[in-house]
């Protein structure tokens, strides 16, 4: 009788015991499948009003007081009550990615802080920050779902896996779709479930129902919302043909300056339009490069001598209209001048899998420097940037942020070759980095 009572009494404490471990599993189970669930799109412009500083002429973003904070975007500040505060300079980080490659395309790794140097306006600044691709990144695919580029989707589905597959666990990756809308489809996050399952999403295949395609709207709104605050390296990749809807782009350069004909002939809407220039500056301020896949044929003319020739100014000009040249192209290559990062040709490379792989390599070879600009240097405006190596590393140049290749004024040998192409010496060196970064200004 005995036996049979403690019996009993063992076998209700093993039932006890095991009853919240069945349900801590199941509870486990539950949170993993939370973790796996994809939220639901979110228009990036929900909310948001473009109102122009009539002082310093930019483009500011407000979200409209009814509007609550969207928890997967990057905090966009509410509507003030009143009129701004006086205008200041606002000091940050300022951080510049960069290459240091061999003449063959080689990364050279292992460099450190010491063999730095870097310039604004020509002025060495003080390095503060060191980051040899340790830092995680944060990736944007921003993918045209327009008619004209729908036809590409099943590749840019495939092509993602292959992103997520070079780039580092603790790398960042976010995904918008647009055609007239922008929809973030993924916040940022590092699970690459999460990706597979964003690129499955019939949300993309909803995102084409428009014949239109606000390209430049679309990445505006991908580095105001999503990078704000955002260290370390930020880059968006754009796949689009490069025809937009939006902005009225065309071979007048004053198009990339002006709102759209439309807005102008309303004097209301006139100045809070967003302009090509607005999209330049927004990423350049933070950062963020871009690496533009084009699904257009590359124009004949547009070689990597003929970008390089052309770095130092805008690229839309009647003598490139006379190259044959589409505008649109021409458009998305002066954003890559602008902003740094690189243009690719979808159909001269073959896949988006090769070109994705040379995206995260390049994001793997990169160090990042950061300065603190001196503060008689912090007003608003465009800042140039000049990136050099010190002592045995020193290089006669920095490579184009658009090509990589030879620049115009480049210190040459005695037959006229650029000296990283001369045979010996330390000058065999190229370092790739964005040209200038802007310093907005905020109340």
């Amino acid at each position: 009788m005995r036996h049979d009572t403690h019996l009993s009494l063992v076998l209700a404490a093993l039932l006890s015991s095991l009853v919240p471990a069945s349900v801590a599993q199941e509870k486990s189970s539950h949170k993993s499948q939370e973790k796996l669930k994809l939220p639901r799109p979110q228009r990036l412009d929900r909310g948001l009003e473009f109102h122009r500083d009539s002082a310093t002429g930019e483009l500011r973003v407000i979200r409209s007081r009814n509007e609550g904070t969207n928890p997967s975007l990057k905090g966009t500040p509410a509507a003030p009550a009143g009129p701004p505060a006086n205008i200041r300079a606002r000091v940050s980080l300022v951080e510049v990615s960069c290459r240091v490659l061999s003449a063959d395309g080689t990364p050279l790794r292992g460099l450190g802080r010491e063999d730095f140097r870097v310039f604004e306006d020509g002025i060495e600044q003080p390095i503060a920050h060191f980051d040899a691709s340790s830092d995680p990144a944060s990736v944007a695919l921003v993918l045209d779902a327009s008619p004209s580029v729908f036809r590409e989707l099943a590749d840019m589905k495939a092509a993602a896996r292959t992103l997520a597959k070079y780039l580092s666990p603790r790398d960042e990756i976010a995904v918008v779709a647009f055609a007239a809308q922008a929809q973030l489809v993924l916040p940022f996050t590092r699970d690459r479930a999460l990706l597979e399952r964003a690129m499955a999403s019939p949300a993309l295949a909803q995102v084409a129902d428009s014949t239109q395609s606000n390209i430049y709207q679309a990445v505006y709104l991908t580095a105001r919302e999503l990078f704000q605050d955002r260290p370390g390296r930020k880059a968006i990749v754009l796949l689009t043909d490069g025809q937009d809807s939006g902005l009225g782009l065309s071979w007048d350069p004053a198009s990339a300056t002006l709102p759209p004909a439309s807005a102008r002939q309303n004097s209301g809407a006139k100045a809070d339009r967003l302009t090509f220039e607005d999209l330049a500056r927004e990423l350049a301020a933070a950062g963020v490069e871009v690496y533009a896949i084009s699904t257009q044929p590359r124009p004949r003319a547009m070689t990597q001598a003929w970008l390089a020739t052309h770095r130092d100014e805008m690229l839309v000009t009647p003598a490139a209209r006379e190259l044959g040249i589409p505008h649109y192209t021409l458009y998305l290559a002066e954003l890559v001048r602008r902003a740094g990062g690189q243009v690719f040709f979808f159909r001269e490379i073959g896949t988006l899998r090769d070109i994705y792989r040379q995206i995260t390599e390049t994001l793997i070879a990169q160090y990042t420097l950061g300065y603190y600009p001196a503060a008689a240097l912090a007003k608003p405006g465009w800042r140039s940037l000049r990136v050099e190596l010190r002592g045995d590393y020193s290089a006669p140049y920095a490579a184009s942020s658009v090509t990589g290749r030879d620049e115009p004024g480049a210190t040459r040998d005695a037959v006229g070759a650029p000296l990283w192409q001369s045979e010996g010496g330390v000058a065999n060196i190229r370092i790739i980095h964005r040209i200038a970064y802007y310093v907005p200004a905020a109340p």
